[in-house]
């Protein structure tokens, strides 16, 4: 085991379908953005207050022709495992030209998944059924 480990995992939706290139050494690039939420209790107010966080991933070489064959889109739920990894970048458009970081996850396995809340028993059965 490693005493150090970069590693992430992310489920959640699809906020466009993947996008798909070919670069120069002939392998297969994809990117596409994941939804993912979280949810607290305000304590002053006492109601839920839910979150949406955006994460960029991108595959490069098997994990992309993957997602590629799985052509991947919008809307669709998927399991991300992958490396989180950052990049700086002078932003342009910000008045002092700040220098910025951002962060992707360079993703070694993408599945997709059933969407959360359908299953294949029909709820009138599932209701029915005994434990």
């Amino acid at each position: 085991m490693s005493l150090y480990e970069n590693s992430i995992r992310i489920k959640g939706f699809l906020g466009k379908d993947a996008i798909t290139r070919s670069i120069s050494n002939g392998k297969i690039f994809v990117a596409f953005s994941v939804a993912t939420k979280s949810s607290y209790k305000d304590k002053q107010t006492g109601e839920w207050v839910s979150q949406t966080f955006w994460h960029r991933i991108t595959a490069f070489g098997k994990p992309a022709l993957e997602a590629n064959n799985q052509q991947l889109k919008k809307g669709d739920y998927v399991e991300i495992e992958g490396e989180l990894r950052s990049s700086e970048f002078t932003a342009e458009a910000v008045e002092n030209k700040q220098q910025r970081r951002s962060w992707e996850v360079r993703a070694n396995s993408i599945t997709r998944l059933p969407a959360p809340g359908k299953h294949d028993v029909p709820v009138a059965e599932a209701d029915e059924v005994s434990v």
